[in-house]
């Protein structure tokens, strides 16, 4: 059985960690720093670092908080916000980062995830789809879940896997710092579309949604943000806790 992982997520927005709800209301949380050493010790199994607004200025992200974070942590490391060439996932392997994760930049040019995968193979090429209800239908949403770009995710997800991605991060903006459980729905309907690990985000309030997610063997992994920030959830307890329901989790 394959183990399922834990992913706490740094949303960085000018050198500090940031939440929200439904991608807005955002607030001041942490230094990036201090976090990563913390979830580093606490039995995370994975760290995501996104710079939230890179994109959405049209710079690159902060190399200089990126390669302090990454020097405090011995666990996989994915890093993600305002890469749109090859030249940024060279910049940001470069500091420390384990795989790169495009989100605007592939759709922008969907090349670009067929150029990465190729020099830096698939296992290193994450795509993140940030996804709302439309009319009924799940759409991608790009600049941090700013604007519709029109997109069916299940269609973009399909292509995403098939020009090389290694691995889809699918954050659902309906549920984003809702706390009401992760959207499932949204999750299965994508899970279907394509063969390659499932990152579920967005939603997660309490360790039962977890236990709810991991239900379904299609998804592969859990990342929240707030819950383990404010110490909500324990990552230590929470893997404890799924374990004792029959869930296999990394040790």
């Amino acid at each position: 059985m394959i183990t399922k992982r834990i992913i706490p997520c740094l949303d960085v927005r000018n050198g500090r960690v940031v939440k929200g709800v439904n991608f807005e209301g955002i607030q001041d949380v942490a230094d990036p720093v201090d976090m990563a050493k913390f979830y580093n010790e606490s039995g995370a199994d994975e760290l995501v670092f996104y710079d939230i607004t890179a994109s959405a200025e049209g710079r690159g992200i902060f190399t200089d908080i990126l390669a302090k974070t990454a020097s405090c942590v011995f666990i996989p490391l994915t890093v993600g916000g305002g890469i749109s060439s090859l030249e940024d996932f060279d910049r940001v392997l470069k500091c420390g980062a384990d795989k790169v994760s495009v989100n605007s930049g592939a759709i922008r040019n969907p090349g670009l995830i067929d150029e990465a995968a190729r020099k830096y193979g698939n296992q290193c090429v994450v795509l993140s789809m940030d996804v709302k209800r439309v009319d009924g239908h799940f759409r991608v949403f790009r600049n941090g879940g700013r604007v519709d770009t029109g997109l069916d995710a299940l269609e973009w997800a399909k292509q995403g896997v098939e020009r090389g991605a290694g691995e889809l991060v699918v954050n659902s903006i309906d549920t984003d710092g809702v706390k009401q459980g992760f959207d499932i729905e949204m999750l299965l309907a994508i899970a279907d579309c394509v063969d390659v690990p499932i990152i579920a985000s967005g939603g997660a309030g309490k360790k039962e949604d977890f236990l709810d997610l991991f239900s379904h063997p299609q998804i592969d992994a859990g990342l929240a943000a707030s819950i383990f920030h404010r110490r909500e959830v324990d990552i230590a307890d929470l893997k404890k806790y799924l374990s004792e329901n029959g869930v296999e989790m990394r040790r």
